[in-house]
């Protein structure tokens, strides 16, 4: 199942051709495409069936717009001893229907010191909604600084993105922080941090979902991204778990995946290879086929790392205001953002949980394997991303998706013997709070804020990770 290893250059796998050759050998034909197993929680049960309605007919691949920003009313200043824009945004401006937002820029090393604020106009109802700021310290979120990642093109800086529902209007501003002191107060001089240069609203549209045949009208859909070599290859990653072109990888009990853990570790030499394994049962997981990714969107091949010792959880930060039907949706505009409007390989989190528990399957490589995600800046490597999608710095997380979290850290730090009550040290590959090369101890599982000066993963969610990290222990049997 893992000779996978054999094709990696530089950690880069090097051929999806062969990826699919190798993987469709070894597919578990008992399994339908289109099984679905049941949902611990109704909505999720919701999600699943969203997710795997199977082939999808004239379903619309998602867009993104992006709209330059530009000095708004009276604000550039004037004379000698002026300086640069202060504010920079867009007036009320008719676009073309879009359901993600978020502003970016030229270089991910520079920060927005400032505000990001928009409005945006309901499709459904013409109605505006209020300001809604942006979340403009999401420089945490990313590619280590000397990973290939930020040498194969164009990385942007970016503020977090933020979900707005189905609408077809914006408005922006932009705002740099004033500077304070005697200097701020001289008439005509304008201090303090200039705003990037290269500011851009980026609009995502995720993509029309489409029913499928007999199906009947649903509230979200899978834009499966048809059957390119790209998309099969993605599948093609979980085989042993699933067929190819599964939309879920259904839950196993403990005795199945201690079984699969035999398999596996039989292969791959950085797996647990102890005589009675601690690993918790395998949760369901959506697949990109079942949230609908669009494959031609990221990287070709795969990026990996050695082995998973630690697990940071983290926000999306995109909002609360989302159904657990519109989830996929929203996993698709994230991945969008990512790739197209920041330039990153491919979305950056390994797994994304929704409110109601369901968890999807992120970067692509095989929900099984190592893969180098971009989550974490100085700590991707040898870790997993776990994002809940919402924003958690004063909302409660869903007790469905604190649970989802410890299912899912129980099950993959099993697979490499690791305690999800325990310490581990990580190398840092550099960022605002660990040095680069500093050894740093960390809980096994962490908060993105352990790693990186943020707020990320919210205070409230942080506040779980005990909870966490207990009923992960108690998934492994410990």
């Amino acid at each position: 199942m893992y000779k996978i290893d054999d094709m990696r250059r530089n950690g880069i796998l090097a051929s999806s051709i062969g990826v699919t050759s190798v993987f469709c050998l070894a597919l578990a034909p008992a399994l339908p495409a289109t099984a679905v197993p049941a949902a611990p929680e109704a909505a999720a049960a919701a999600a699943h069936g969203a997710a795997a309605r199977g082939t999808a007919r004239a379903a619309v691949p998602g867009s993104t717009q992006s709209l330059p920003l530009v000095p708004l009313g009276d604000t550039r200043p004037r004379g000698r001893l002026a300086g640069p824009v202060r504010e920079l945004g867009l007036s009320r401006t008719r676009v073309r229907p879009f359901s993600l937002l978020g502003v970016v820029w030229d270089d991910p090393r520079a920060e927005l010191h400032g505000s990001a604020q928009v409005r945006t106009r309901s499709a459904a109802t013409g109605a505006w909604s209020g300001w809604q700021d942006l979340e403009t310290h999401h420089a945490g979120h990313g590619p280590d600084p000397s990973g290939t990642e930020r040498a194969g093109g164009p990385v942007r800086g970016a503020t977090a993105p933020l979900w707005v529902g189905g609408s077809d209007a914006v408005e922006v501003r932009v705002r740099a922080d004033s500077a304070q002191g005697r200097q701020a107060a001289k008439p005509g001089r304008h201090t303090g941090r200039p705003l990037p240069a290269g500011l851009r609203l980026e609009l995502v549209d995720p993509g029309d979902p489409a029913p499928a045949a007999g199906a009947g009208t649903v509230d979200d859909g899978a834009y499966t991204g048809g059957t390119t070599e790209a998309a099969m290859a993605a599948s093609a990653a979980d085989a042993g778990l699933a067929p190819l072109g599964a939309t879920v990888i259904p839950p196993a009990g403990r005795e199945q995946t201690e079984r699969e853990l035999s398999v596996l570790r039989g292969t791959d030499p950085e797996l647990d290879r102890r005589a009675e394994p601690r690993i918790g049962p395998r949760p369901g997981i959506v697949t990109r086929r079942g949230w609908g990714a669009d494959e031609s969107l990221r990287e070709s091949g795969f990026g990996y790392t050695k082995r998973v010792d630690a697990v940071f959880v983290h926000h999306t930060a995109t909002g609360n205001a989302y159904t657990c039907a519109q989830a996929p949706s929203v996993v698709r505009s994230i991945y969008r953002y990512h790739a197209r409007s920041m330039g990153w390989r491919d979305i950056g989190y390994n797994f994304l949980i929704d409110k109601c528990g369901t968890v999807y399957e992120g970067r692509a490589g095989g929900v099984a394997r190592p893969v180098l995600g971009a989550h974490t800046l100085g700590f991707n490597s040898d870790t997993v991303g776990v994002a809940v999608i919402g924003t958690y710095s004063t909302a409660r997380p869903s007790a469905a998706a604190v649970d989802a979290v410890a299912r899912l850290a129980a099950w993959k730090l099993g697979l490499y013997g690791a305690d999800p009550r325990g310490h581990t040290y990580l190398t840092s590959g550099g960022g605002n709070l660990h040095q680069k090369g500093k050894n740093v101890r960390l809980h096994v599982i962490s908060g993105h804020r352990d790693g990186f000066a943020t707020d990320c993963p919210g205070g409230r969610l942080y506040g779980e990770l005990g909870t966490i990290r207990t009923a992960a222990a108690r998934y492994q049997g410990r």
